[in-house]
């Protein structure tokens, strides 16, 4: 479930980025690019998560 909902926010967010993005250069907005790219953020995520260390940081 946790999959699912970080694609969802991930594309709602990117989806705004680009358009944003795209008003602001005055370029044609894209929903495909702009998905494609959302999910490629998406298993950035996944992939940064998973590197992280769950235990915390040891005091020296």
């Amino acid at each position: 479930m946790k999959y699912f909902w970080t694609l969802f926010w991930t594309f709602l967010l990117v989806q705004m980025l680009g358009y944003v993005g795209s008003a602001m250069t005055d370029t044609q907005y894209s929903i495909g690019t702009m998905s494609i790219l959302s999910v490629v953020v998406t298993v950035m995520i996944f992939i940064l998560s998973s590197v992280i260390p769950n235990s915390p940081a040891t005091e020296e």
